[in-house]
């Protein structure tokens, strides 16, 4: 599948900003499943400084740095990738989830000592004992790692509800697990700590999800948001993604940005400023397939 993505992020100050940097994860990944054709950022005011690097997880950043005295900020990043359909991986005949936890914990190949990173706590995911509690029903003596995971992400998307304005971004997790509501964030922040609670790999994956109309109407164009999800280590080289907030694998209408600990890692756009006073923020994003559109 070919997508066409813009997105479009606005910074309204009601003072001058003197100084500000920001690093952006607006880049996608390169990945084997999915190939960039084309890039462009444009950013306003123009940055007199701007470095492009691969951060410490592998993910394209933008560091951009503007001097100019400003009110106003936006980055937009159009780009046209392609996403391959994921290989297929057996749910039912994936390795029993205590043989990856041993695994992983003895360090006994490459795979798993790359995935050991991912399975201690981070900066929104912290040890919380409710959540080895809500994960257990799914992690039953022998089950495959793969039935487990996913039968623990279908009953996040069963007992919680989305709500856009029950959290932000500093809502503590105790909280979301707790009042039972939050966002693709929350949820896939919430998956992650419940694996790791049983001692398993899982990292915090930002990208895109295509949206599909209502049958007789039309896209509407902007209407669709940054999304996240979670990919657990199954052992070797293989991660499944997995989305609690919809109780579905990976497929072909997910587009990855990249991945990190928890989104404290590969938040899309982040900075320090000098000046501004309060400011508004407000993000756009459209994901078209390339099917439906004429190529330039």
């Amino acid at each position: 599948m070919r997508y066409r993505i813009r997105h479009t992020t606005t910074c309204d100050y009601t003072a001058d900003i003197q100084h500000a940097q920001h690093v952006l994860h607006l880049n996608p990944r390169p990945l084997p499943w999915q190939v960039l054709h084309l890039n462009r950022i444009k950013i306003e005011p123009q940055p007199e400084t701007t470095v492009e690097h691969v951060d410490y997880f592998g993910n394209p950043v933008t560091y951009i740095a503007l001097e100019t005295p400003h009110r106003k900020l936006c980055v937009q990043v159009d780009f046209d990738v392609d996403v391959a359909p994921l290989a297929d991986f057996d749910l039912a005949a994936s390795a029993p989830w205590e043989a990856v936890r041993d695994e992983v914990k003895a360090g006994a190949s490459p795979g798993a000592q790359q995935a050991n990173l991912f399975v201690f706590a981070s900066v929104m995911v912290p040890p919380l004992p409710a959540l080895a509690d809500y994960a257990a029903p799914s992690f039953t003596p022998g089950r495959p790692i793969g039935e487990a995971a996913f039968d623990l992400i279908c009953r996040i998307h069963k007992d919680f509800v989305f709500d856009a304005v029950a959290t932000n971004i500093a809502t503590p997790l105790g909280e979301v697990l707790e009042s039972r509501r939050g966002v693709c964030q929350d949820f896939a922040h919430l998956a992650i700590g419940c694996l790791r609670a049983m001692h398993l790999p899982a990292r915090y994956v930002s990208g895109y999800l295509r949206t599909v109309p209502p049958p007789g109407q039309k896209r509407l164009v902007g209407a669709d948001a940054t999304h996240a999800w979670l990919s657990i280590w199954c052992a070797g080289d293989y991660w499944l993604d997995l989305d609690p907030t919809n109780g579905m694998r990976g497929s072909t209408d997910m587009i990855t940005l990249g991945w990190g600990r928890d989104y404290d890692d590969v938040s899309p756009m982040r900075g320090v400023l000098i000046g501004g006073g309060s400011q508004e923020l407000k993000v756009e994003v459209d994901v078209e397939p390339l099917d439906r559109i004429a190529l330039p």
